[in-house]
């Protein structure tokens, strides 16, 4: 959530942020609003002011005393309109808030979509293989997502064998890697409530992509949705900072909408796995974690010998929550692009104003202040394992694993 001060006193640098964003959203909405509200309570003030001086004056005038009365009654009318209209204010304000997205930093740069997105770096070979990871899983008889549509419907994916062993090795892999890179391992739940996920920034705008259960609770879409409300409404001591976070968790989104190709073998499907990172940091050090988190995230991909890239995102394409975002894009031979395998994000205090997430400094007698929330993935299981039965293809139908994996998964290959 941006602050309020933030749109009273700079609404022509926000609405250039949203400018850059491409987003639609009316500013001039919230500004009219509060300037009602900040006008209703100026007159209410006055009028409680006035009321206190009128009944004061009661008791010294007999001769007056049914006209000041009159006028008090008046008053306490005027008082209590005044009160209801603030009340109703103050709920609809914040509700209108939650559907500004989060101002890009001033390091973003400015672009209208994927296409003005910036190369970091890259690393690896790009390798030429003619077949894809659905064409060589199921070959391997390792992924059967005929079985799995007649289960739950079309992009679900049931992993068979070798393919159920070579993700849960992935998973054990990620999280040993980011355990020994200083992270605390977290087993979470996979249902949460409204206000966490009004709390990350996914409702109220993006309900439709979300699956909600009976009892209006909702299956999780990332791990960052329960990560970073671990601290809802808490105060966090300076010396703790930064804390970082890793988990493992399936994931559930709805993919509204076609994609084409994008549906096909692993790469878009309704639930999926994912190990994710998240850190709570002070302000001052959010650039910094972030680049930290954004290497973290390569190492993974570092150790599995996979071509990849570091893209920063323009202000066209950032996600919602986000004040500065990477993403690590993965080399798919059999696909011939590159596909994202992880967004690594710096929503600095957005997500902490939602949540109430405070630290209090050493300094006595300053006010807690909000802490910054980064999360990336670290890194999206099913989109590594497509990526290393693409790349590690031998031509015979057979699949190497990668060294730095064959201790977590027992042998050397699939298949052959």
């Amino acid at each position: 959530m941006i602050d309020i001060k933030l749109i009273r006193e700079n609404p022509e640098a926000v609405k250039k942020s949203l400018e850059n964003r491409n987003s639609k959203f009316d500013l001039d909405e919230i500004i009219s609003l509060d300037k009602e509200y900040r006008k209703i309570l100026k007159e209410n003030e006055d009028l409680k002011s006035k009321r206190n001086k009128v009944s004061g004056e009661i008791g010294k005038d007999p001769s007056k005393k049914d006209e000041l009365i009159k006028e008090m009654q008046e008053l306490k009318q005027k008082i209590k309109d005044g009160d209801e209209n603030i009340k109703k204010i103050d709920a609809e304000l914040p509700e209108k808030l939650l559907y500004i997205p989060n101002i890009p930093d001033e390091s973003v740069p400015v672009g209208e979509s994927a296409e003005d997105n910036r190369e970091i770096r890259q690393s690896g070979e790009k390798k030429e293989y003619n077949f894809d990871h659905q064409a060589l899983g199921e070959g391997l008889k390792i992924l059967d997502f005929e079985t799995a549509s007649k289960l739950s419907g079309s992009r679900f994916a049931l992993l068979r064998d070798d393919g159920a062993k070579l993700e849960r090795a992935l998973i054990n892999f990620m999280l040993d890697i980011h355990i020994g890179r200083g992270y605390k391992e977290v087993f979470p739940p996979f249902i949460v409530d409204k206000k966490c996920l009004i709390g990350t920034g996914q409702l109220p705008k993006f309900e439709e992509e979300l699956y909600k259960s009976e009892n209006n609770t909702y299956f999780i879409p990332t791990a960052e949705v329960p990560l970073v409300n671990i601290h809802r409404e808490e105060i966090l001591p300076e010396e703790s900072l930064p804390v970082n976070y890793v988990a493992y968790t399936a994931c559930f989104r709805r993919e509204a909408g076609s994609y084409g190709k994008d549906t096909r073998g692993l790469i878009r499907n309704h639930q999926f796995n994912k190990v994710e990172l998240v850190k709570f940091t002070k302000p001052e050090d959010s650039m910094k974690e972030l680049e930290k988190m954004v290497l973290d995230a390569e190492e993974v991909l570092r150790q599995l010998e996979l071509p990849y890239r570091v893209i920063e995102l323009c202000t066209g394409d950032l996600g919602f929550a986000s004040a500065k975002t990477y993403d690590l894009e993965i080399w798919m031979p059999g696909e011939k692009k590159w596909r994202e395998v992880s967004s690594v994000s710096n929503c600095k205090d957005f997500q902490a104003r939602r949540l109430n997430c405070r630290f209090h400094r050493f300094r006595r007698g300053k006010k807690p202040e909000f802490v910054h929330t980064l999360n990336g993935s670290g890194v999206a299981v099913g989109r590594t394992f497509a990526a290393i039965l693409e790349n590690f293809q031998n031509g015979d139908g057979s699949v190497s694993i990668p060294k730095g994996l064959v201790k977590y998964f027992g042998k050397e290959k699939i298949g052959g």
